[in-house]
């Protein structure tokens, strides 16, 4: 029992990993949906664009984790999850796909209508991915995912779900914000060092409101997971959450914004915990336990060992990738590189 227990603290510490690294891309595309027209929204976008550039595509490595962890640790709850969610985890992955393809060829190409489309592609995939994932979270929360469970609107189109994808979404923002003030400043760009400070400051707010809306949704909705999220561990982690996230506005009261960052990565990841624990003993509250929904033995055996390796592999280039590109030491390739400057036609 204990080591499928820590097979679900891994599960829930990727499910973190993920919500911070990929929720601070998808927060930047969120404010890239909003910085307006073409010239209104040129110097954001163009911040956006060069801060996302070195880590977008690592941070979809998260992802694959959990989705390697829940098939083979967990395929009951694999099968499950994936049976009676299939359409909104669909429009997610068509997301991340559009959104992928949007970002990457809205850089290189020099036609206004183009860029346009592309951009337009990426932002609202950017708004769009999140959500879904958050209300698969939030059905899961509520108990309308069970094995033989089908598929129906009702599993992800109600107001625990609702809820949480759009505090997925504000949370996604809140980082996104956050972490572009800092790019803003290391980039010299001083004029968007405030325009994204003011943004993160509402974002946050919108996460308070929004947490405070689900206080009574979530009553009757989501009992289980409520009573876990305001007792116990669960009710710790909450406070220290929130603890980090006032924390982060005064660091950006302050324009503190380089440890504003940290606490902000640490108020969302702590929330995710929270979310673990307060399910607990179940992954698919309250119908399926840890144990039962666990693979066999020697399936977790073999997963421990490629886990290790992973990490091993994997894990410091990661650290590095992160660590070079908040630190500014990685730069884009220049149309110089991509051989894209001096295409005859290609500023129409």
């Amino acid at each position: 029992m204990a080591a499928f227990i820590a097979w679900v603290l891994v599960l829930v510490l990727a499910i973190a990993a993920y919500a911070c690294a990929g929720g601070t891309d998808y927060g930047a595309g969120f404010w890239d949906l909003l910085a307006g027209g073409a010239e209104r929204g040129r110097r954001p976008r163009w911040l956006i664009d060069h801060a996302m550039a070195p880590v977008w595509e690592a941070n979809n490595v998260w992802l694959i984790f959990v989705l390697v962890i829940m098939w083979t640790g967990f395929p009951t709850m694999f099968q499950a999850v994936f049976s009676a969610m299939w359409l909104p985890l669909a429009l997610a992955a068509v997301g991340l796909v559009l959104r992928g393809a949007g970002f990457a060829l809205r850089k290189p190409t020099r036609r206004l209508a183009q860029r346009r489309i592309y951009g337009a592609v990426f932002a609202i995939s950017s708004l769009l991915t999140p959500f879904f994932l958050g209300t698969v979270l939030g059905g899961i929360a509520a108990g309308r995912v069970k094995v033989g469970t089908t598929a129906s609107a009702d599993a992800w189109a109600n107001g625990t779900s609702v809820l949480v994808g759009l505090l997925a979404v504000a949370a996604t923002a809140f980082l996104g914000a956050v972490f572009l003030c800092s790019d803003a400043l290391r980039y010299g760009a001083d004029d968007l060092v405030d325009y994204f400070r003011l943004r993160a400051l509402i974002a946050f707010a919108a996460v308070v409101v929004l947490a405070l809306i689900g206080l009574p949704v979530t009553r009757n909705d989501a009992g289980y997971v409520r009573d876990g999220l305001t007792g116990g561990p669960g009710l710790l982690l909450i406070i220290l959450a929130a603890v980090c996230g006032l924390a982060t506005v005064l660091l950006l009261w302050r324009r503190s914004y380089g440890g504003s960052r940290y606490t902000s990565v640490a108020s969302v990841a702590l929330t995710v915990g929270a979310w673990g624990f307060a399910q607990r003993p179940y992954v698919l509250p309250t119908s399926l336990t840890v144990a039962e929904a666990a693979g066999a033995a020697h399936t977790l055996r073999w997963l421990v060992i490629v886990t290790v390796i992973a990490i091993v592999l994997v894990g410091p280039a990661l650290v590095l990738l992160y660590r070079l590109a908040t630190m500014g030491e990685l730069e884009e390739l220049t149309d110089a590189d991509t051989r894209a400057a001096g295409v005859p036609g290609n500023d129409l």
